[in-house]
């Protein structure tokens, strides 16, 4: 029975196309089972408590000040002095800020997903100088001071796990819920005693919180200086924000990170003085750094990043097969062609079904090892030779580590890629340089038995 080769290329590349549709079907049961998996994550942040961010100390002081404005009677022309209230506070940072946090992290089980919960201790300490006068140069007799309070702001109030008490000049303060100011948001803040105005001050405080939150745990640099020193045992820490650690050092035991930034880096006194002007606070809110405790071996993430090969897989695999029915002189029907594919696609399948019950290169290993023995075995009786088979195994087998490979090698990803792609094009254009394609056309191959 004579082919033509047209014809066969022709169906082949039709059988291609189909073979997309059950790899799309498995492509969105990845986005599905990411997004129950996020949910479920979700909700065990929502019973616990969410990604932690510190904003503070910030010292605030609430004033009333008397304002005079001469007016003019519409009626008699007389001019009057009027007097009015104006209510305002004056926010002042650390001239030095410190945090020493230890963190350690466990996870959380909800059904098949878990989440990475930590837990913060933190040692805060540092000091305000308080100028004369607090800074005000004029009017300052029209000032009235209400009291002062050292505000700190926590963005999930529910992760403090013990009773804050705050230590200032050597006295003991107690805090209460609520920051008492809207531009920090939630937190806690401690009431002060009546601060002197009228010489230099400098106020020393320290307290210690600890903190339990979920995926990331960041801070804001208030001080002046802010120096921060983070230990933990976690060993696949992703440092985020604004400022990277100046000096890390990370083991298989956990990781230890050290921050350290001035004004002149931060400018956080023009970014506080935003907020408070003209309540533009996205600088201020902004102007953070931390460290996020989230698994990099995200099997969804992994998952989908292999079902992209998938077309390029199956071509590659029908490219050998068509080569061993040319030069062999071998009947390989579409069906057969189809088979193969289909034990391809249901590799990522496999993959994403086992990724979720162990490691991905677990998960990997059996997924592959299964598809490569099921096709290796189907092959060797469709080429006739256990031998051929054989050969056919252990290249789809080279495949299969080159993309794992590829997997793991984000950053040479497509220089990889493109590698493999041209050793392979060179490979068929060696193995068939001497083949009569005209030939190939018009004599039919030994049909399969």
């Amino acid at each position: 029975m004579h082919r033509s080769l047209a014809i066969k290329l022709g169906l082949i590349g039709l059988l291609i196309i189909l073979l997309m549709i059950p790899i799309l079907m498995i492509d969105g049961m990845i986005e599905e089972r990411q997004g129950l998996r996020d949910g479920v994550l979700q909700d065990i942040a929502r019973s616990s408590s969410y990604s932690q961010k510190l904003t503070g100390p910030v010292l605030v002081v609430p004033f009333r000040k008397t304002v005079r404005e001469w007016k003019t009677n519409s009626k008699t022309g007389q001019r009057y002095l009027e007097e009015n209230e104006q209510r305002g506070r004056l926010y002042f940072l650390p001239d030095r800020f410190a945090l020493r946090g230890d963190v350690s992290t466990h996870l959380r089980s909800r059904g098949i997903y878990q989440a990475r919960l930590y837990e913060s201790s933190n040692q805060i300490s540092g000091h305000f100088e308080l100028p004369e006068q607090l800074g005000i140069s004029e009017d300052f007799a029209d000032y009235r001071f209400e009291q002062a309070f050292l505000a700190v702001g926590i963005s999930d109030i529910r992760g403090i796990r013990n009773d804050l008490k705050l230590q200032l000049n050597g006295a003991s303060f107690g805090f209460e819920p609520g920051t008492g100011d809207s531009l920090l948001g939630d937190g806690v803040h401690a009431p002060l005693p009546t601060l002197a105005t009228d010489k230099v001050q400098r106020l020393d405080f320290a307290f210690d919180l600890q903190l339990q939150g979920t995926s990331q745990f960041n801070v804001t640099p208030v001080g002046r200086e802010s120096v921060v020193d983070l230990k933990a045992n976690w060993p696949h820490p992703s440092f985020v924000g604004e400022y990277l650690p100046v000096d890390r050092e990370i083991s298989s035991e956990g990781f230890t990170a050290h921050w350290q930034t001035s004004f002149f880096a931060t400018n956080l006194e023009e970014a506080l003085g935003d907020c408070v002007a003209h309540n533009s606070c996205s600088a201020f809110e902004g102007r953070n750094f931390g460290v996020s405790f989230v698994d990099p071996v995200d099997q969804y993430l992994k998952s989908d990043r292999a079902i992209k090969y998938a077309l390029l897989f199956i071509a590659l695999t029908f490219a050998g097969f068509f080569l061993f029915e040319v030069l062999k002189r071998l009947a390989v029907h579409p069906v057969q062609y189809g088979l193969v594919g289909m034990s391809l696609a249901f590799f990522y399948l496999l993959l994403l079904s086992l990724s979720e019950h162990m490691s991905f290169e677990r998960a990997y290993a059996l997924a592959a090892s299964a598809c490569v023995l099921l096709i290796g075995f189907y092959v060797s009786h469709v080429l006739h030779s256990w031998l051929r088979g054989a050969g056919f195994t252990a290249g789809l087998a080279a495949l299969y580590a080159m993309l794992y490979a590829l997997l793991n090698a984000e950053d040479y990803a497509l220089l990889m890629g493109s590698l493999l792609v041209f050793a392979l094009l060179a490979s068929v254009m060696v193995l068939t340089r001497k083949l009569d394609w005209y030939g190939v056309t018009k004599t039919s191959p030994a049909p399969a038995e």
